[in-house]
């Protein structure tokens, strides 16, 4: 079970890293082939606003895999925890504001991560 978390917890971090090279490198060219409901002519006015975004992608994958890299599993279980929630809360907050999909995306990975985590 605890190889099945960490494995979990490594693939939600990689679409987060994913999610960091998208809005802080190919926004203007591969952005609007994954954000197809975004007007096209938006891409490259909001280029600064998206690279921000894919920089707290960043520190959201950069805290998982720091939970993989910690020996001592009550604080590896503590910091994916914590990691994990806000990147479902960010989830539920943005098929609130944006797109229903970043709900099945985002935030059922992250929860069920979370279950994961809780029962090793």
């Amino acid at each position: 079970m605890e190889i099945l978390v960490k494995i979990l917890i490594g693939c939600i971090a990689l679409l987060h890293l994913y999610i960091l090279v998208l809005e802080m490198f190919l926004w203007t060219t591969r952005g609007p082939k994954v954000f197809r409901s975004f007007p096209k002519d938006l891409f490259a006015p909001t280029k600064a606003m998206a690279a921000n975004q894919g920089l707290y992608n960043g520190f959201l994958a950069a805290g998982l895999l720091w939970s993989l890299l910690v020996s001592d599993i009550f604080w590896s279980k503590n910091i994916a925890l914590f990691f994990l929630g806000c990147i479902a809360i960010a989830g539920i907050y943005g098929a609130y504001s944006a797109s229903k999909k970043i709900l099945f995306i985002q935030t059922l990975p992250a929860l069920i991560a979370i279950i994961a985590v809780l029962a090793i």
